[in-house]
């Protein structure tokens, strides 16, 4: 069974950072459909959390946003981390347990008002997603 959140709050988590790695990439919807071969509307629907990507949506965009795929599906909550699936390096080394946020680094994100609020929350879950 999956990890981590279920349902509608689970791919509303992954729309954030979808969203955010997106914006990182510096490409709008647009240019993102374009180069995964996925319609425009479809991509916006899959950052407001509305569906659940296929496997082929996920390694297209894996692929264009240079995110290895293994981190894309550990954001769906579809591996373990540190599973084989999960980890393409395979060490030796046994999982690292999950890391808690940081309140300060979180309530500082929320506090700066030189940011909007979907800028916000695309870095909130970038860094929820790096401390997993």
């Amino acid at each position: 069974m999956p990890r981590g959140e279920t349902g509608r709050g689970q791919w509303q988590a992954f729309g954030s950072y979808l969203r955010a790695q997106r914006q990182l990439a510096q490409l709008s919807l647009r240019e993102l459909a374009a180069v995964t071969d996925v319609s425009n509307a479809y991509l916006s629907q899959l950052e407001r959390g509305l569906h659940a990507p296929s496997l082929r949506v996920v390694r297209a965009l894996a692929a264009s946003l240079q995110i290895p795929l293994a981190q894309l599906l550990t954001e769906l909550d579809l591996t373990e981390p540190g599973s084989d699936t999960a980890t393409a390096g395979h060490t030796d080394q046994p999982p690292a347990p999950p890391r808690e946020a940081d309140p300060d680094v979180e309530a500082a994100i929320r506090a700066d008002p030189a940011l909007p609020p979907d800028a916000k929350q695309a870095l909130l879950a970038v860094y929820r997603s790096l401390r997993r």
